[in-house]
């Protein structure tokens, strides 16, 4: 009986976390799209209470505007960009190849987004290397990052090599030094 093995048949590459400029306003209709096409996608939202003089309402609110990641393989790479409102995706200074997200930095930054009752915010700014903490109360318990301390106040970063760091208010009770 002959081998009907394929030779040439690759195992499928690994997928890796990339950043896509999308058109503003479009973030949760081109996330639809993505995902309709096969295409595992995550747009960072975050719901918030806003207050009006007359009503208060829970609304979403994008945490990254214009951005959103997608977990392709090299040969799915190509496909996000055929959607009118994705432009490209994020490079780094003098390369040309889309810049990679860490797996274990994205599920860190998912975990926080998804868990903490606080606000999360983007700082692009250089932040001083602090401590390595991790989280040893409350919603974000496990969550490790730094500690840095941004207008007087204790909060946990999250690193995003490309993006700077994602950080939320946290009482410094609540975290513990972590040691390697």
């Amino acid at each position: 009986m002959p081998n009907t093995t394929n030779i040439n048949s690759k195992s499928p590459s690994p997928r890796q976390w990339l950043v896509a400029y999308v058109q503003s306003c479009l973030e949760k209709k081109t996330a639809q799209r993505l995902t309709a096409m096969g295409i595992e996608c995550y747009l960072p939202v975050q719901n918030e209470i806003h207050q009006w003089s007359d009503r208060r309402k829970k609304v979403e609110r994008l945490v990254i505007p214009m951005m959103i990641f997608v977990h392709v393989s090299p040969q799915e790479r190509p496909l996000p960009l055929t959607l009118q409102a994705v432009s490209r995706y994020m490079v780094l200074r003098g390369e040309s190849t889309p810049a990679i997200i860490p797996e274990e930095q994205m599920e860190r930054f998912r975990f926080m987004l998804d868990y903490s009752p606080e606000v999360v915010e983007i700082c692009s700014t250089p932040l001083a290397q602090g401590d390595a903490v991790k989280v040893i109360k409350g919603p974000l318990a496990g969550l490790e990052g730094e500690l840095v301390t941004l207008n007087g106040k204790s909060k946990v970063a999250i690193r995003l090599d490309m993006l700077g760091c994602a950080h939320v208010d946290m009482p410094i009770g609540f975290v513990e030094k972590r040691d390697y």
